[in-house]
């Protein structure tokens, strides 16, 4: 990665020796990918530096670090424009808010994730896009980049309620199916649903969205509506609203609803950028939010050994199910 400069202190009778670089040796062998390994558990510049005197009595300067860390973003910008796969049968869309800097004040950007499953039932992070507000055209341009690396179909896209999402997937893959999750949907519409209420309300809304049909889930619908639609109007009005795609999982046997029901998988992931970001609660610029994520990926994803549960299931089911759609 280039050159590295070490302050290694000096004593009176010459027999300091460093802990990483030895004695008249000049290159700092693997001392960068200790930096990078830190900047990847979320510390910030100032911190690493404090550690890396603390554990090896090496002073290396908060500079030093940024310019180590400026270092990966072709490697960044590489991971982010790398080629996909053809197919990939799951991908889920979500979103996780940070502090960065921008024109001399800090404002909140949404880090946007998203996460496919393909064919072999192994998942991966496809990219992460930087932007203030989502919307129909923001996420087209994400959609389009995803099919110039490559991807060419999508069966079920699982989302959270964000703006702009179902025009820009109807726009750019029309023969994808979209499932709203229904935790965040449950969220949303019982938000002003009354203390007193809200364990009744739960329990009717239950009976919807645990229904064995939709046409099971429907007549319950109805009912939910008569008992509640007088009294939180906007709740009702948000199931009904939203019900063709609250209601796509009820076409889909147990193993692929449980995949997806919610969007647990890619908050799954975000709770982990949480975690490792928890301590360093703002950030410089876009390229350095950039740089953490990319980092906090390659830890993360490295892990994703395991398939999806009951995958050979899952895989003959959409067999049938899109058979013309998996390549042979």
């Amino acid at each position: 990665m280039g050159e590295l400069e070490i302050k290694v202190p000096r004593d009176r009778n010459g027999e300091y020796e460093p802990k990483i670089i030895s004695k008249y040796n000049r290159n700092a062998d693997g001392m960068e990918e200790k930096i990078l390994s830190l900047y990847a558990c979320g510390m910030s510049q100032r911190d690493i530096s404090e550690r890396i005197k603390n554990l090896y009595d090496v002073e290396i300067s908060p500079e030093l670090v940024s310019e180590i860390s400026e270092k990966i973003m072709p490697d960044v910008t590489a991971w982010q424009n790398r080629p996909l796969e053809a197919v990939y049968p799951f991908v889920f869309m979500d979103a996780i808010h940070y502090k960065v800097k921008e024109n001399h004040q800090y404002i909140t950007k949404a880090a946007y994730v998203v996460l496919g499953i393909n064919l072999d039932g192994q998942k991966d992070i496809l990219g992460i896009w930087i932007g203030e507000n989502e919307s129909s055209k923001f996420w087209l341009n994400v959609l389009n980049e995803l099919k110039t690396r490559g991807i060419k179909d999508v069966f079920l896209f699982c989302v959270d309620g964000l703006t702009g999402f179902r025009q820009a997937i109807e726009a750019a893959f029309p023969n994808a199916q979209i499932q709203r999750c229904i935790i965040h949907q449950i969220r949303s519409s019982t938000r002003f649903v009354s203390y007193k209420h809200i364990k009744e309300l739960m329990a009717d809304l239950k009976k919807v969205y645990q229904a064995i049909s939709e046409e099971e889930a429907m007549n319950n619908l109805i009912l939910f509506k008569d008992k509640w639609g007088k009294t939180y109007p906007s709740c009702v009005k948000s199931w009904e609203e939203n019900w063709d795609i609250l209601s796509t999982f009820f076409a889909y046997p147990p193993e692929v609803r449980k995949i997806i029901y919610t969007t647990n998988i890619i908050e799954g992931l975000n709770r982990q950028f949480r975690q490792i970001t928890k301590n360093k609660p703002s950030f410089t610029n876009d390229d350095s939010l950039r740089k953490m994520l990319y980092l906090a990926s390659q830890k993360i994803v490295e892990r994703w050994t395991q398939r999806c549960r009951n995958w050979d299931i899952v895989l003959s089911q959409l067999s049938i199910i899109f058979e013309d759609r998996i390549p042979a």
